[in-house]
């Protein structure tokens, strides 16, 4: 932030300080209960502010003579005029529920509803309100916290540990204030600037920067690509009527204008649908505010309720929103919790002169220092006070940050952190912590180190990391693996380096050398675990491996712009590994034997010792990227665009030995389309080949990567039924291309019964072209979201020569 923007703010600040203030309770008048969020504006402007979740309000005003409003939906709002001066007032407002006025409205007996004539006028005006204000700049807060009311002892087997020294189940585990300026220029520019930011806790931390308007003059609604990723039908979008029920329950006035109180309900469960109410406001048609909840049974994901409130004032011949409050509640795996993320807009400029290039792709701007500013800033320009928890764990946290921050207390945290336990040595694995170093060991459990496969026998591969970290996003990781065949008696100790650092965008560079047991396909397509099953259970050993001598050396940088660049040189000194002589079999199949220890397909004796050299360059590109900018870096977060990718390597013949010589290409292009209601349709579009090819081994190969167990392997990636190494190639060309659409509940929320599991269909196709005519094709259909985590796809498989196998496969992340 520039000195000009720090000496404007400062003397905002000052200017704030000697105004009056007028502080109060919003309470209902029937039971003097407080009124959640309700809010105070100042009549005749779009300056006000939102009360706290207790009803409590404070402004601050120049001395002057005002009108006050205080508001809440569903309550009739109330004027007070006040003569402000520079003592401070207490103005308090109680509000009187609504009485909704029908007069000259009548529904006869079978006919329709009034509220249908209501909403099909702002169904008409949808469009032209969605887009009638083109441009603004405005000032908002954001405040989100976060409950437990109930939480369990243990969660997968570790206790459940707040270190706050506090054993109720009731805790405040989110609490973040944000203060922005926020800048849009439709159709597609946004932009945020942060001025102050704080997490409770976190005295370097960054709080929620971006806020969200949910437009209700959009058809589709996304609230949390998690939450449903088809998106919930607007009460007014264009074939809103197909899908929901409406009652007129009277009309009101608020600022002059007169509004109908419309009820909003589902036609039918299981379809993303809101239910509560919606104000729109007369000739005009405009909403006015809402009061709108999603359930599960809407297909609501994650969460048991989603509430939404909006309230809406008046600015020149335009209505713009005033607050937001998001109501999130739900119990997961035994954690119930609650929370509140509530938005206050205020300074609405609907005529701004933005500079030229002001926006560019930085769409979210945190200034330095922004999460630095003094209790005093906060207590000067937060637009609602704060609740006397959440004033209390502000204290509370902030307290014990600093004794997280004395070398006792680490020491300690340390000791209590770092107990071996059995669990954690056969199952989890084990992390060691120095917290006052930022130093980081783990540990893989014992199931996870020991294997087995044709070559080696049994294998104990344990593979310690270490981390150091060096503040920001500055850190040192160290990994070596070391591993022992117990049948063949070689050893294989490798040691591998990264380095991560740049204050602008990430960079990475990483060395590695030593020994190692590779497949033939080095992106490593079969599993040490799964190929240790298959190989026991069932005789098959899908793993190819050879041995080599390396050295690897990367980098990899962003450079902006939605690019990304890298550059690799490998080192391999290859040795062919044969099966042992006595290869063991846990069950005894007949019809099966072991393959020979090398791609049978491709060769019909294994490949002969020899050195490979090569160069990798790379590049990606995602145009019109986005970026966050911190104080200390940017952050790619992606655009609506595909993602391009291209890289070269080059087999260098002659250089320490190398005994290869080609040239090697591949590009390939991706994106996920959300097609909103209609679900997502991912892709993914890849070519490749050789340029020349000179003298290239089985592992330089263009490799597809395949898969012959249960287990499906990455979407987008691969072939399902595929064998491991039957179509990698040397070929000039070959093309591959990956389509899978996710209907998201479409279709299966039809299903009587079956929608009540809220399991998804998914279908799409895989495809491969490679010049010599070895072309494949496979298509699926499968049930996704069983149990949130599980998908089973039936695949079937079209090869050359008319064989068409098929399978089953299951995605099961946990069992990888």
């Amino acid at each position: 932030m520039n000195r000009l923007g720090i000496s404007l703010l400062f003397l905002l600040v000052l200017v704030k300080v000697q105004a009056g203030t007028i502080s109060g309770t919003i309470r209902s008048a029937a039971d003097l209960q407080p009124l959640p969020f309700s809010a105070v504006l100042v009549k005749g402007s779009t300056k006000g502010v939102s009360a706290n979740s207790k009803g409590f309000y404070q402004l601050q005003l120049e001395p002057g003579e005002y009108t006050l409003i205080g508001q809440f939906i569903g309550y009739g709002s109330v004027e007070q005029k006040i003569k402000l001066g520079k003592d401070p007032l207490q103005i308090d407002f109680e509000l009187t529920p609504r009485q909704y006025s029908l007069t000259d409205v009548s529904v006869r007996s079978g006919g329709e509803d009034p509220a249908y004539a209501i909403v099909r006028k702002a169904i008409e005006q949808r469009e032209a309100h969605l887009h009638e204000i083109q441009e603004f700049t405005c000032n908002v807060y954001i405040k989100g916290q976060m409950q437990l009311r109930d939480y369990p002892g243990k969660f997968f087997g570790q206790k459940v540990d707040f270190e706050d020294g506090d054993t109720s189940k009731r805790k405040m585990i989110f609490l973040s204030e944000t203060m922005a300026r926020y800048s849009v220029k439709e159709p597609d520019q946004r932009k945020v600037e942060v001025l102050s930011t704080k997490v409770s806790g976190r005295s370097d931390g960054f709080g929620l920067g971006s806020p969200q308007i949910i437009s209700f003059y959009d058809n589709i609604i996304s609230v949390g690509s998690s939450l449903n990723p088809r998106g919930f039908i607007s009460p007014i979008a264009d074939n809103a009527l197909n899908y929901y029920r409406y009652i007129f329950e009277g009309t009101f006035f608020e600022f002059g204008r007169e509004v109908s109180r419309i009820k909003v309900m589902p036609k039918r469960t299981y379809e993303p649908l809101f239910t509560g109410y919606i104000h729109i406001t007369e000739n005009d048609w405009r909403i006015q505010s809402v009061d709108l909840k999603l359930l599960k049974a809407q297909q609501l994901q994650l969460l048991d309720t989603l509430a939404i409130q909006q309230q809406y004032v008046p600015a020149g011949n335009f209505w713009v929103i005033k607050n937001q409050v998001i109501y999130p509640a739900g119990r997961l795996l035994g954690f119930d919790f609650f929370g509140n993320f509530l938005q206050v807009y205020d300074g609405f400029d609907l005529n701004p002169a933005f500079k030229p290039r002001y926006f560019g792709n930085t769409v979210l701007k945190y200034f330095d220092s922004s999460n630095k500013k003094t209790a005093a800033y906060w207590d000067s320009i937060r637009p609602l006070p704060l609740l006397t928890e959440e004033a209390l764990d502000y204290r509370k946290k902030d307290s014990l940050e600093q004794v997280r921050k004395d070398p006792r207390y680490l020491d300690s945290l340390d000791r209590i952190r770092n107990k071996i336990s059995l669990s954690g040595l056969l199952f989890t694995g084990e992390t060691i912590s120095r917290q006052k170093k930022k130093l980081t060991i783990g540990f893989p459990s014992l199931l996870q180190s020991i294997n087995y496969n044709t070559v080696e026998g049994g294998v104990l591969q344990v593979v310690p990391t270490i981390r150091k970290e060096f503040g920001g996003r500055n850190s040192l990781s160290v990994v070596s693996d070391l591993r022992y065949g117990f049948a063949n008696r070689h050893f294989n100790p490798s040691l591998a380096a990264t380095v991560q650092f740049g204050n602008k965008y990430l960079q990475r560079i990483s060395v590695s050398g030593g020994k190692k047991v590779l497949q033939f396909n080095n992106a490593n397509p079969v599993g040490n675990r799964i190929n240790t099953l298959y190989t026991l259970m069932g005789e098959y050993n899908y793993q190819k491996l050879y041995e080599a001598a390396f050295f690897q050396a990367g980098y990899s940088s962003g450079i902006g712009s939605g690019f990304n660049i890298n550059a690799g040189f490998e080192f391999q000194d290859r040795y062919p590994l044969e099966n042992l002589p006595d290869m063991v079999s846990w069950k005894d199949h007949a019809s099966r034997q072991f393959t020979p220890n090398f791609p049978a397909e491709l060769t019909p004796v294994n490949m002969p010792r020899h050195q490979a050299a090569s160069l990798t360059i790379g590049l990606s590109w995602r145009p019109n990227s986005r970026y966050i900018e911190m104080p200390d870096r940017k952050i790619n977060i992606g655009s609506g665009w595909p993602l391009f990718t291209a890289s070269v390597t080059q087999g260098i013949p002659g250089l320490l030995g190398s005994d290869v010589e080609y040239t090697r290409w591949s590009a390939g292009v991706s994106d996920e389309l959300k097609l909103n209601l209609l679900g997502k349709l991912n892709y993914r579009f890849s070519a490749g080949g050789f340029l020349s090819a000179k003298q290239v081994y089985i592992p330089d190969y263009l490799h597809v990567q395949g898969n012959q167990t249960l287990l499906a392997t990455a979407a987008l990636n691969s072939f399902q039924l595929a064998p491991y190494y039957r179509y990698s190639n040397s070929a000039v060309f070959s093309a591959a291309g990956h389509v899978e659409y996710h209907l998201n509940g479409l279709i299966s929320n039809k299903i009587p019964g079956f929608r009540k599991l809220n399991w998804f269909f998914v279908t799409g196709a895989n495809a491969l072209h490679i010049s010599n005519g070895n072309n494949y094709l496979e298509c699926f259909f499968g049930v996704e979201n069983i149990l949130k985590v599980l998908r089973v796809d039936f695949v079937q498989g079209f090869e050359k020569g008319g064989a068409r196998p098929t399978g089953f496969r299951i995605a099961a992340p946990l069992f990888r």
